[in-house]
């Protein structure tokens, strides 16, 4: 033992000198990182950590705890929206796209945050997509290793009428020069089709509803003239409505007569052509809310899916936060002053999770 500073200090030295591997293992047993094989670095260096990924060396500053500010706070809100937001949109369009690439989830955040972010309305941190510019969203590609606008060289135009029905304006299709796929597609496709979704969202009740789907199909060798198509459904006031267009290529198969679907990973070709906003926006909900189907006619119950909604407890959060910092009066319309929520708490009847397939009406 040593009993005061000098014998500590000797003793240190005599450790350095006879046993320098072990003194410096004992010093920096927290902060040591390890060349691995093919000359990779990992592990923690002091203030520095360095990691493998996909055959790169990362380096990057050691995490460390830091006050948020307010804006910051808003800022992670809005994001953390916006990301659930977009999980549920591509939860929505699973049938219509049937298989996206790797980098699909990142854009579709990356864009409904861009919306979120361009909107003329509401206070940031307390908005959503009701609130944002959709225009945004016409064009995203659900897989970019086969782009809709690439594969499907076709002319449209997406319109409302009077009573607010969907009208889509399709050019002339000639499958030889407007379809282009891979020349392995090319020698099984005998014939196309066109699907155009219609899915209609309310994030602020937490559901969204399939509510129509039209099919163009087209042979190998066949020529379709300018056409319309009519959605017959007469969508609710309060919902925004995406419209997605998908092009799946089938093979003539004697023992099928629908033929086999073609598509893949590596080709399925879906977008979104048009959003529109909801007629009527609702306030954002000031309290978890019931998952039901009160109110809703039999007939449209089965097209519904309730979904799990992160983004209306994120905005409540907030609305928690800022007031209990008093920096900042809450904004009108907002749920700023709602009773606080129990933690954990989860609503009966919830049905996250469901699938409801297509069907006509």
């Amino acid at each position: 033992m040593c009993s005061n500073r000098e014998d500590f200090v000797n003793f240190r030295e005599k450790i350095v000198i006879d046993f320098p591997p072990f003194y410096l293992a004992i010093l920096n047993y927290k902060t040591m990182a390890k060349v691995k094989s093919k000359g990779m670095v990992s592990g923690t260096a002091g203030s520095v950590v360095y990691r493998n990924y996909r055959g790169m060396n990362i380096i990057q500053g050691k995490p460390r705890k830091f006050k948020q500010t307010e804006g910051s706070i808003k800022a992670a809100t809005e994001f953390g929206l916006s990301s659930s937001t977009a999980g549920v949109i591509r939860s929505a369009f699973e049938p219509a796209y049937l298989h996206r690439d790797g980098e699909a989830a990142a854009r579709c955040t990356q864009l409904v945050y861009r919306s979120i972010r361009n909107s003329l309305t509401g206070f940031r941190g307390y908005r959503d997509l009701h609130d944002g510019d959709l225009s945004c969203l016409n064009g995203m590609e659900f897989n970019n290793k086969s782009k809709l606008s690439a594969v499907l060289q076709v002319s449209h135009q997406v319109s409302r009428d009077e009573q607010g029905k969907i009208v889509v304006s399709l050019g002339a299709i000639e499958a030889k020069t407007a379809i282009r796929v891979p020349s392995w597609m090319l020698k099984q496709a005998s014939r196309y089709r066109v699907r155009l979704s219609l899915i209609g969202f309310n994030f602020r009740k937490e559901y969204y509803e399939y509510l129509e789907f039209r099919d163009v199909e087209i042979a190998k060798n066949e020529k379709m003239e300018v056409q319309q198509i009519l959605f017959h459904t007469e969508p609710p006031k309060d919902q925004i409505l995406l419209l997605s267009m998908t092009l799946m290529a089938y093979s003539g198969n004697s023992m099928n007569e629908g033929g086999v679907l073609l598509n893949s990973r590596e080709f399925s070709p879906c977008a979104l052509i048009a959003a529109f906003a909801a007629a009527e926006v609702g306030e954002l909900p000031g309290e978890p809310i019931e998952p039901e189907l009160t109110g809703i006619p039999e007939q449209r119950r089965g097209n519904i899916v309730l979904v799990g909604y992160e983004g209306n407890r994120l905005v409540r959060e907030l609305a928690g936060k800022v007031r209990g910092k008093a920096k900042e009066a809450i904004p009108k319309n907002t749920p700023g002053s709602v009773p606080k929520i129990k933690p954990n708490s989860k609503a009966p009847g919830d049905l996250t999770g469901k699938r409801v397939s297509f069907g006509k009406r």
